[in-house]
């Protein structure tokens, strides 16, 4: 099939495969948590590399967010979406890292008690509660920002969902960099 056919049926359904994206995202990171997902065994280094290289991914990703916005209220269209796509080639590198972390070696659990852990807990569920909220809303953000022209794209729902997934994925990200430098570079971790 031709990517123009592929464009003219996602503009013609931009919520089914925005569905059908989010659920394969869902799949995967399910198929790396249950060790369903096919993935050959990494040494404590590789996870401790990768769970930094993640950390330096995720501040890019963070920054091209931030300045999409900055780009979209000065009316630099083009510009936004450099930088929203940018973001978003930057979420699925993390993705691929993420899941080769957790599916190929282990996660980390911080080694810190009362108020500092309860924290620290707090940070990670909301940082995981927005990261599987965010999927679906970024996705149908960046299917009608592919499939429309600028022009188009103000009679869409375009702007009211990129402000929920730009507000929802920049605060994820934020939390998940302020739970990686607690958990690598301030208390001690174990693997879990």
């Amino acid at each position: 099939m031709a990517v123009p056919q592929l464009q003219s049926r996602a503009r013609a359904r931009p919520r089914v495969v925005t569905a059908v994206l989010s659920l394969i995202g869902y799949a995967l990171v399910a198929g790396a948590f249950t060790g369903t997902l096919p993935l050959p065994e990494i040494s404590t280094d590789a996870v401790i590399l990768l769970g930094d290289a993640i950390a330096v991914v995720n501040f890019f990703a963070l920054c091209s967010i931030l300045a999409g916005v900055y780009f979209i209220r000065n009316d630099a269209v083009r510009k936004h979406r450099a930088a929203m796509l940018t973001a978003f080639g930057l979420i699925m590198l993390f993705l691929v890292l993420y899941l080769t972390k957790v599916g190929a070696g282990f996660e980390k659990e911080i080694l810190a008690e009362g108020v500092v852990w309860g924290a620290y807990i707090a940070m990670l569920a909301v940082h995981i509660l927005l990261s599987a909220v965010s999927v679906p809303v970024v996705l149908h953000a960046v299917v009608l920002g592919l499939t429309h022209s600028p022009a188009e794209l103000r009679e869409t729902i375009h702007a009211r969902v990129g402000r929920i997934a730009a507000a929802a994925w920049s605060l994820s990200l934020f939390l998940g960099l302020v739970t990686y430098v607690m958990l690598n570079h301030i208390y001690m971790w174990q693997p879990r």
